[in-house]
């Protein structure tokens, strides 16, 4: 960008640009898709970013268009290609009369872009919790370390009443399978890595959505911050995996006292002629080392 602080303005959002993010402030009205007015602003690294393009869109507009790079944004990786096009966070639509203005933002934002591929982490911030929803057959809630869900009588099936209400810590959980509550069959599925129901209506780790039930605005936000959640605290355990010396996985040292006794043990069964020298040398020489 040619000064940091420069805004673009388009339907629905504005686009402020740093040196090293973009800024994405999305307006609150009644025209504005429910979602991008619940994500309210995010900030994009360019790091984040892997595609940029500009291209003519519907009744005289121009539509900027970036491209998050796989893996970079929990809220794309639950959408997992299911929004509709006007609810794309990271599409800016502008009048037509605003194209050159817009190319020159989108060739700046190019030649900014040093990443691509898979990012190995998240790097655009997933919505924060505390969260929650009402679906068709239950209320789901999120505090950030644990999911939660309470089955409503007038819609829970018959086996989520018999396992009853149910608690979910991130570290048990594996991932997380958000379908559209605008499709058929929508439903928010928490992964355990083992077997699950084929019927989200059967599966207690799983909430139905339906009409009106679990709208994408809501969902959605609680889908991706549970996702960053099991996805931070793996890398988290993988990093400090990574980081603990091989002397750290030597057993702990042993109380004093307790290397004595087994000691004075020791001299009793190598006077009683049940361990030879050598062995009893060879373990005191053991037991001493534990110290």
């Amino acid at each position: 960008m040619s000064r940091m602080g420069d805004v673009l303005a388009g339907f629905h959002a504005a686009w402020e640009f740093e040196s090293d993010s973009v800024l994405i402030r999305y307006e609150r009205g009644l025209r504005t898709p429910k979602l991008l007015s619940a994500l309210g602003e995010r900030r994009i690294p360019l790091a984040a970013i892997g595609r940029v393009s500009l291209t003519a869109g519907k009744r005289g507009t121009v539509v900027l268009q970036a491209e998050p790079r796989p893996g970079a944004d929990p809220l794309m990786e639950a959408a997992a290609g299911q929004l509709k096009e006007g609810c794309d966070p990271y599409r800016l639509v502008l009048p037509a009369e605003r194209e050159t203005l817009a190319e020159y933002y989108a060739d700046e934002l190019r030649a900014r872009l040093t990443e691509s591929g898979p990012a190995e982490r998240f790097l655009v911030d997933a919505p924060e919790a505390p969260l929650s929803f009402k679906a068709y057959d239950g209320k789901a809630s999120f505090d950030g370390r644990t999911v939660r869900f309470r089955w409503f009588w007038t819609g829970a099936s018959s086996a989520k009443w018999k396992a009853g209400d149910q608690s979910f810590a991130v570290s048990a959980l594996s991932g997380v399978e958000w379908r559209s509550p605008e499709v058929f069959e929508g439903h928010l599925r928490l992964l355990r890595g083992e077997a699950a129901p084929a019927q989200a209506d059967q599966d207690p780790a799983t909430v139905v959505f339906g009409l009106g039930y679990g709208p994408v605005h809501e969902s959605l936000p609680f889908a991706a911050a549970v996702l960053a959640a099991v996805r931070g605290r793996k890398s988290a355990a993988a990093v400090q995996a990574a980081a603990v010396p091989a002397a750290a996985v030597i057993a702990p040292r042993r109380d004093p006292a307790d290397i004595a006794e087994r000691i004075r043990h020791l001299g009793e069964l190598h006077l009683a002629g049940l361990v030879t020298d050598e062995e009893f040398s060879a373990k005191k020489a053991e037991l001493l080392a534990e110290l």
